[in-house]
């Protein structure tokens, strides 16, 4: 799989930044000496902004990169400008949230928590478009056809030949239970969970979070996912969504509660098993 241009911008910023930092150079100076601003420094170290060829190689210059790294930085700058899958519907997405399909794609693996719906990533057309409709009733049928249209393209990481997502999905029975869309696309939905489960074995491990399990301290919180990437240079990063707002998160404090908060959670999941079994169950009670 290609890096995504997203992850490749990321680790090209933080690269600059940390040797930046480590020089004890400041974004005002680095700048002045490429003939730029702060603003535009912090924009390519934040991932958000581009470089040329010419420019990288002077800033590389006044960090005291070697010839090696800067080729390295250099193909991390050509990888960022490649155009991605999600290139056309930018117009219908916040810039956060087209960032977050590049995290996404470009992820080794993703510990997600789904309160209240399955998550994104194994939904069925049906039952995501109820979802669209249901979250934004005023959204056009031809809009909402287009969001679950990269919904479905999302989920092509999983059954990447090459180099698949790694899943681990943490749902609430909750989510299982609710009848998005009716009872038929529920149906259709948890007959669907079950076959990339049984498709999956070794990528997807998803666990249900029954009813019979104490309080834990993402209960009652929003959905979450946890990004871990193949290179050893980024940190892993999470995504939050509440009803009203996006969030990317980095910092390592921050970081380090939603780790303990997923960590816990899956301890009071059910095994791969029964959770399979719950899911099952629930089907065939609502056929």
């Amino acid at each position: 799989m290609a890096m995504s241009p997203s992850v490749a911008a990321w680790e090209l910023g933080l690269r600059l930044r940390e040797r930046r930092e480590l020089m004890d150079v400041t974004a005002v100076s680095a700048g002045k000496a490429i003939g730029t601003s702060q603003s535009y420094i912090s924009g390519i170290e934040n991932g958000k902004l581009k470089i040329n060829a010419r420019k990288l190689a002077e800033l590389a210059a006044v960090l005291e990169f070697d010839e090696a790294e800067l080729e390295e930085l250099q193909e991390l700058r050509e990888a960022a400008g490649k155009r991605a899958w999600w290139s056309p519907y930018s117009a219908m997405f916040s810039s956060d949230v087209l960032r977050y399909f590049g995290f996404e794609h470009g992820a080794e693996g993703i510990r997600a928590y789904n309160a209240g719906l399955i998550s994104g990533l194994l939904q069925t057309e049906s039952y995501a478009l109820a979802v669209m409709r249901g979250g934004g009733p005023s959204i056009r049928l031809a809009e909402a056809n287009r969001r679950v249209e990269v919904r479905m393209k999302r989920q092509e990481r999983l059954d990447d030949k090459e180099d698949p997502l790694r899943l681990t999905a943490l749902i609430t029975e909750s989510a299982l239970r609710q009848q998005v869309g009716g009872r038929e696309v529920m149906v259709g939905q948890l007959r669907h969970l079950v076959s990339r489960i049984e498709q999956l074995p070794d990528t997807l491990d998803v666990r249900i979070i029954p009813f019979s399990a104490d309080y834990y301290n993402a209960l009652g919180g929003s959905s979450f996912y946890i990004f871990g990437f193949a290179s050893s240079r980024l940190p892993e990063l999470v995504w939050q969504e509440t009803i009203t707002s996006t969030d990317l998160i980095d910092q390592p404090m921050r970081m380090r509660e939603y780790n303990l908060a997923h960590d816990q959670a899956l301890g009071y999941a059910l095994g791969r098993t029964e959770s399979l079994g719950l899911i099952d169950q629930i089907r065939r009670e609502l056929e």
